[in-house]
């Protein structure tokens, strides 16, 4: 008898289902005695009606809570905290925002990693990314990073503030204005 009704509902079974009936939180079918199937052609008979319920979840958005980081090589997170200086032009339309990052662990794995790639900004929305990177070397050894981010637009300048928002919140930055 199980075997029947499994084969019931894995099948695709004909219009001999009745429609669907909602109840808060489930969706439930009812099977009636006869049921025509496409398996083999064969008619399913069912010796009592039986109600099948199936439970269906609300359906609900899964946000993705992505820590924001900064990379300059992809996969690699760069733990060393910059100091950032933003610039904005006066009819708002585009803005620079500089990352000076003071002996960045970048450099003691990108020997292992490979090379730096780019300046990547990463949180929830997606990704943020920048070739313009730069590094200061002291006494022929690499001491300083400095990244600029360009912003073109209204929407660019709005995303890059959500971002460094999350990113201030996630490291315990504040903003200063000078």
């Amino acid at each position: 008898m199980a075997a029947l009704q499994s084969l019931a509902f894995a099948s695709p079974v004909s219009h001999y289902f009745q429609q669907p009936r909602s109840f808060p939180g489930s969706v439930s079918w009812a099977v009636q005695r006869f049921a025509k199937s496409a398996f083999n052609g064969q008619s399913l008979h069912l010796s009592h009606p039986q109600l099948a319920s199936v439970r269906w979840k609300t359906a609900r958005f899964i946000t993705m809570m992505v820590k924001p980081t900064i990379q300059f090589i992809q996969g690699t997170d760069e733990q060393t905290i910059p100091d950032v200086r933003l610039t904005k032009s006066r009819d708002g339309t585009n803005g620079v925002a500089i990352f000076t990052f003071d002996q960045p662990s970048v450099f003691d794995s990108s020997g292992e990693l490979g090379d730096i790639t780019g300046f990547y900004m990463i949180d929830e929305e997606g990704v943020l990314q920048s070739v313009d990177v730069s590094a200061k070397y002291v006494n022929g050894k690499p001491s300083r990073i400095e990244a600029k981010y360009v912003m073109r637009s209204p929407r660019d300048w709005d995303r890059f503030m959500r971002f460094m928002e999350r990113y201030a919140n996630a490291n315990g930055l504040q903003f200063v204005k000078s």
